[in-house]
């Protein structure tokens, strides 16, 4: 078995390489490819924490995938100076069911999320899109200003976050690394007013911008909000906005980005324009004019997670990279 750690799975999944694995990954999945059960969700009262059981299968040209992640959700981490995701990719042998690696999750994770987004941008955002606002200064932040950056020729972002020191910081580690100019934010109106993407990556339960501060012809990746009680995007954005999916049974059942709305009666779950893949495949239309807003909401399935580790296990193993043990 091969073993990559955080540092591992940092070097042999490039950003440039997770995006084009998405969509692989999302098209796998609406053409039925790929068979992607709904996330166990099993909650730890004592920790008031969430592990997700995620497996997967995907049939694709580039060989078939068999994975499954446990990831952790532990609120009270932080405190004790541990990552408040933690996780684990298993891989297995799609022909004998042997596990043939083991890969440290929460990288990978952020990676692939970020990509998720990445690849909605490059299918979506307008092609001169230069400025980009990110919501939430965490990781997962992180990796969607590396996403937008790969798919745009980024100069401006901005990133905002609650805890103004942690947005302070994301600013001056990623100065220089992608976009021109990283700037703080004071409010959401600033970050967004002038922005051609943002980027939601937070676990808000109440809108993190107001929509009357929204130009016209933006593209919102959201990725946060995955649970029915989160919110991240106004619901009048979502009523005058053309919506992408990864998977509508998952965001259906988990976004409360959708779900409140629906509830609410604003609009039903046809409002709903297509799967991600569905555009990949070419079989829906996607950004019709310059002016059209877009928004592409992932909850996280288990099929991109299948799909990384297929790219980050085929690169290790060409740059020698990770640890093998018996097992």
């Amino acid at each position: 078995m091969l073993i990559l750690t955080a540092a591992n799975v940092r070097k042999v999944l490039p950003m440039s390489e997770a995006i084009e694995a998405m969509k692989k990954a999302y098209a796998s999945l609406s053409s039925g490819t790929a068979v992607v059960p709904l996330r166990t969700r099993l909650p730890i009262p004592n920790s008031e924490a969430l592990s997700l059981f995620m497996p997967a299968f995907v049939n694709s040209q580039d060989g078939n995938a068999l994975a499954i992640k446990v990831v952790s959700l532990f609120p009270n981490n932080p405190a004790r100076g541990l990552a408040y995701i933690q996780a684990a990719v298993l891989v297995f042998d799609p022909e004998t069911g042997q596990a043939i690696a083991l890969l440290e999750g929460s990288s990978l994770t952020a990676i692939r999320t970020g990509a998720a987004g990445g690849a909605a941008i490059d299918l979506l955002a307008r092609k001169n899109s230069k400025v980009v606002a990110v919501f939430g200064a965490g990781a997962q932040g992180r990796t969607q200003l590396e996403a937008a950056c790969s798919a745009r020729k980024i100069e401006t972002a901005y990133v905002y976050d609650a805890n103004g020191e942690k947005a302070q910081t994301f600013a001056k580690d990623m100065q220089g690394k992608l976009a021109k100019d990283i700037r703080v934010a004071a409010n959401a109106k600033e970050a967004i007013q002038n922005a051609d993407i943002i980027c939601t990556a937070t676990t808000s339960r109440t809108p993190v911008f107001n929509d009357q501060d929204l130009k016209a012809g933006t593209h919102i990746s959201a990725v946060g909000s995955y649970t029915p009680e989160m919110q991240e995007v106004p619901a009048e954005t979502l009523q005058r906005a053309k919506i992408f999916v990864d998977s509508r049974f998952a965001s259906l059942e988990e976004a409360g980005d959708l779900i409140q709305p629906i509830r609410a009666g604003l609009f039903d779950e046809s409002y709903v324009h297509a799967e991600l893949g569905e555009l990949v495949l070419g079989k829906v239309s996607g950004r019709e004019s310059q002016e059209e807003i877009t928004y592409f909401k992932s909850v996280g399935i288990a099929v991109q997670d299948a799909m990384a580790a297929q790219v980050a296990l085929n690169n290790a193993h060409k740059m020698n990279i990770g640890t093998e043990v018996n097992f």
